[in-house]
């Protein structure tokens, strides 16, 4: 069983300011301050996202996701001028073909999950574009009667699912497809949207407690998620939490806090 009294107490003892508002927001509802959204908006590009590094000089597509994560977690992708400039940005970055790439000049820089012009890169940013709206249009509109980014999800979504496998497997990274499940229900998808659900609980007993906190969280997110699934991921994240109450980073301890707090959305 997770502790979750110990991970609150680890988030208040390591967390930063916004990672402490992130908690607060979690455990009460209460939205961020103007100077902790001030905090995150901190880098927004006048196109709207935000650069892969503190100098880049094109919008990110990888970057712009993950603060609208981290806004998300602050009660602010409903509202507001900083995530309503990164939607847009984001839905009109969409490529003709249903996609998102990254830049082309960020090949240099580019990790192997945002890789310009890789298809499994391709694959794991549509998914996670896509589900970020879908995230958005959730928040506004639970039924999606208004069809917020209907145009852009529906494109999105036929790209993936034209790319999985008869298995419900798919060619890219494993955090394409919890991303992939969520855009393709909401999409009406639902045999798809189920056997990527198939595989990942498969595949659970041998995540990494990051990307079972991740998963967890984001099929959450968006009310999706079998039973058995969410179950079984709150079970993992029981076994693997360290006697301090956090949880251990896939990218190093610097990254345990968030991580943490992945958890606790998870398990809230």
């Amino acid at each position: 069983m997770v502790d979750i009294d110990a991970a609150i107490g680890y988030v208040m003892a390591h967390g930063d300011p916004v990672e402490r508002a992130r908690l607060s927001y979690l455990r009460t509802g209460q939205p961020a301050t103007p100077e902790i959204i001030d905090r995150l908006s901190d880098g927004q590009m006048v196109e709207g996202g935000w650069p892969a590094s503190a100098d880049g000089q094109v919008p990110s597509v990888d970057a712009s996701c993950f603060r609208l994560s981290e806004l998300d977690d602050l009660g602010g992708l409903r509202a507001g001028p900083v995530a309503e400039r990164a939607l847009h940005w984001l839905a009109g970055a969409q490529r003709p073909d249903g996609t998102w790439q990254e830049h082309e000049s960020l090949a240099g820089e580019a990790p192997a999950w945002a890789m310009p012009g890789d298809p499994e890169a391709t694959l794991y940013l549509t998914s996670v574009a896509g589900f970020w709206l879908t995230a958005a249009a959730v928040e506004t509109d639970p039924y999606q009667t208004r069809g917020r980014y209907n145009d852009v999800l529906a494109r999105a979504a036929g790209f993936v699912a034209s790319q999985l496998r008869p298995d419900g497997s798919w060619p890219s990274f494993l955090a394409a497809g919890w991303h992939a499940a969520g855009l393709l229900h909401q999409q009406q998808y639902f045999y798809e949207s189920s056997r990527v659900q198939i595989v990942l609980g498969e595949r659970l007993p041998d995540m990494a407690p990051a990307d079972v906190a991740a998963m967890a969280a984001a099929l959450r997110r968006v009310n999706l998620g079998d039973d058995w699934l969410l179950r079984n991921a709150r079970k993992r994240l029981g076994e693997t939490q360290r006697s301090d109450g956090g949880w251990d980073s896939n990218e190093g301890p610097i990254f345990d806090v968030n991580v943490t707090l992945t958890a606790l959305r998870a398990c809230r």
